[in-house]
């Protein structure tokens, strides 16, 4: 049974906490929001916390953990913002490690012994982390006073980022002895907030939802045609707002390209995208927050954890595939409080390129079932297909194609109709199936690691990797873990259709229960469920962006708020404005006066 932590004296009183926050932190007291938070934290309740994007979410674990005996495990998704969040912690003096695929093993085993000691106050994990190998038994045994799931709507299918890692996180949180637990998140719709609760298990769990009304932030739309529609306007934006700005673009190709555009159009400007190395990126982050550059043309994951409260612009240069993801990076702008401006440049082929990831996402019915139908025609007496899952995307590319194939078998593999047979333990033979614009519009820092993990294969067998090729896992850099921590990465690029691979004659074994069955034992109704919610969410994407209506309205109510008033007088539709965003007003967003932080 997991031995827990539990405070001797309480929990703290708000009080003690006010002073840690002033001692530590520097801030004075707790805003409105948060004090909700912490003083339900510091009570033992289990909470979900729903802030908005600049909302101080973190204080309110940080604060308790530091108020209060017991380690606190933190769930992160992305190894930069866990490195952002410790950087910034041990720079206040806290004692706080992560612990991530960049440590070394005696790095980890330290940092475990540290957390046993008593020595750290806060451990920062991914949650694939936390399922590998024996850290979930090792932090049981050492105690966990309290967990902090941050980025919480990833737990959810019906969020904008689904992570199935994140899903498994209510029966990790059982076996750690169902300690306190605080969920924390900027963008949670009412369907989504539920769904935590429930897939948390959290009891009578307090829910602090602030307002989702940034009030400083003003919202515009600019229709565009084609892209030099797109960079004209971008450039002219740019150029009007002296001061710090971001332009998010989709693609790591479509970032450099839309620097290159700025650049020669007298906008300081430099790119940062998951394709450039570690020294290139922080040349470029430090290059920005120093303001030797006024510009960063980023993809998606630039801003989370960067401390950067005077970004008086963000540009979208295309549409994102939800509400939910836009919201979160426009209000990377103003969190000084200060009125800001968030721009979207919209073209409506925007669309289609969301559309196209979202078929390949949840197969339709006919594909899994013909895929089904090849398999047990193919399988001898004990269900064993004698084929690779490449072999077999071989065999039904021409009806059905690779990328149909590989979402088939990964539906079959979930629902328990079969499994992919292992042969040697290290010998692989892997096929890179996703562009270089794909993997670097994809796997950005939320998954830094597994661009490493292909990185190293291609530098392993280089172009062969397009065709497939034999690659030895065991001779892959040893800072990848070796393979028993490489085998789950792959398996996550397999399901997501970067790669297709297979242990040296591996095969396919069909479950018992399922052999003879016509139909596979598929849940298609939550293939349905959750192709149905992407959908939906790219489909209030593009209501927001052609609404004839105030928007600010229209993001609030998308979000549950209660507060939502019909017109702002602060957006385009409201100012009535219809064309590219006059350089009066982007200048008056940077001298605009600031509202209450």
């Amino acid at each position: 049974m997991p031995r827990l932590r539990i405070p001797s004296a309480g929990y703290g009183t708000l009080d003690v906490a006010r002073a840690r926050l002033l001692a530590t932190f520097g801030y004075p007291d707790f805003r409105p929001s948060q004090i909700r938070a912490v003083q339900a934290v510091l009570s033992g309740r289990d909470a979900l916390v729903v802030l908005p994007t600049g909302g101080g979410k973190s204080l309110c674990y940080q604060v308790p953990a530091l108020i209060r005996d017991g380690l606190t495990v933190v769930i992160s998704p992305l190894i930069s913002l866990m490195k952002d969040q410790v950087d910034a912690l041990e720079r206040k003096g806290v004692s706080a490690a992560f612990i991530n695929s960049t440590l070394s093993v005696s790095d980890v085993a330290d940092r475990m012994a540290r957390a046993r000691d008593g020595t750290l106050k806060l451990v920062y994990l991914a949650p694939e982390r936390l399922e590998a190998g024996r850290t979930l038994q090792q932090l049981a045994e050492i105690g966990v006073s309290m967990l902090a799931v941050d980025e919480a709507h990833c737990i959810s299918e019906w969020g904008h980022d689904f992570r199935p890692s994140y899903r498994r996180l209510g029966g990790l949180r059982e076996r750690l002895g169902s300690p306190q637990t605080v969920a924390l998140t900027a963008t949670a719709t009412p369907d989504v907030r539920r769904d935590i609760v429930r897939q948390l298990d959290l009891r009578q769990a307090e829910v602090v939802v602030a307002g989702f009304d940034r009030s400083n932030l003003s919202y515009h739309v600019t229709p565009a045609r084609t892209q030099a529609d797109k960079d004209r306007a971008a450039i002219g934006l740019l150029r009007a707002t002296h001061a710090p700005a971001i332009v998010y673009a989709p693609t790591r190709k479509s970032v450099e390209r839309i620097t290159a555009v700025l650049v020669r159009g007298r906008v300081r400007a430099v790119a940062y995208h998951a394709g450039l190395d570690d020294a290139l990126r922080q040349r470029a982050q430090d290059a920005f927050m120093q303001e030797r550059a006024s510009v960063i043309v980023a993809t998606s994951a630039f801003g989370m954890g960067i401390d950067k409260p005077d970004v008086r612009l963000v540009v979208h240069h295309a549409m994102p595939g939800s509400l939910e993801a836009y919201y979160q990076e426009a209000g990377r702008a103003g969190r000084d409080g200060k009125q800001s401006a968030c721009v979207l440049l919209h073209a409506y082929p925007d669309r289609f390129t969301h559309e196209f990831f979202i078929a390949g996402a949840h197969p339709d019915r006919a594909t899994v079932e013909q895929a089904w139908m090849f398999l047990r025609a193919q399988a001898n007496r004990d269900g064993v297909v004698a084929h690779s899952a490449e072999a077999i995307a071989q065999r039904l590319a021409s009806t059905l194609g690779d990328r149909k194939v590989g979402a088939a078998l990964r539906v079959l593999v979930a629902a328990g109709a079969c499994r992919l047979e292992a042969a040697t333990m290290g010998r692989i033979w892997v096929r890179l199936l996703a562009t270089p614009e794909r993997i670097a519009e994809e796997l950005t820092d939320t998954h830094a690691f597994e661009r490493e993990v292909l990185r190293a294969l291609w530098r392993a067998v280089g172009s062969k990797l397009e065709r497939g090729a034999a690659v030895d896992l065991d001779g892959l850099p040893r800072t990848l873990g070796g393979v028993m921590a490489l085998v789950p990465v792959l398996e996550r690029l397999a399901a997501q259709q970067f790669v297709t691979w297979m242990r040296t004659g591996a095969g396919v074994r069909l479950a018992p229960r399922a052999r003879h069955a016509k139909s596979p034992p598929v849940d298609w109704s939550a293939i349905d469920r959750r192709r149905a919610s992407d959908v939906r969410r790219l489909d209030a994407m593009q209501q927001y962006a052609q609404t004839r209506y105030c928007r600010r309205a229209f993001v609030l109510r998308y979000f549950g708020d209660p507060e939502v008033r019909s017109q702002c007088a602060a957006c385009d539709r409201c100012l009535g404005i219809t064309d590219v965003l006059p350089p009066a007003v982007a200048k008056q967003s940077v001298r605009g006066r600031s509202s209450p932080p």
